[in-house]
Order: C-alpha cells, then structure tokens, then sequence
C-alpha cells in the first residue's frame, strides 16, 4: 500500500475501514494457509498484507484519539 492509497484509507468512513479490515484479515489468513500447505509462491506477501492492516488500524487508532 503506497501513500496515496493510505491517503484513501483517511478518507474513508469508519464503516468503510472496518471492513477493509476484516478483508484483510481474511486475507492474511488465506496467505497464512496457503503457506502452511505449501502453495505460497510470493511469502513477502503475509508481510505486505501485515503491514496494510497496521495501516488501517493506525487510522482508526487516530480517530478514536480525535474523539
């Protein structure tokens, strides 16, 4: 995720993040399956999608403290 898609990410509602969240956790969890059988060929891509979730949480982190 480059900067102008974290940008995106501020725009968003907080409904909105919340889901992205849970994509990306679903997502992290099939990256992590597919690892555990074998299949993963891109293993950078369980950190990429780590660090995306840090990113979203770090928004609603951000907004919780605004309020």
């Amino acid at each position: 995720m480059k900067s102008k898609e974290f940008r995106e990410l501020m725009e968003k509602s907080t409904s909105e993040l919340d889901t992205v969240l849970k994509d990306k956790k679903a997502e992290l969890f099939n990256l992590r399956f597919q690892l555990a059988t074998g299949q993963l060929q891109n293993t950078s891509a369980i950190a990429a999608c780590k660090r995306d979730i840090a990113r979203v949480k770090t928004v609603i982190r951000q907004r919780e403290a605004q309020a």
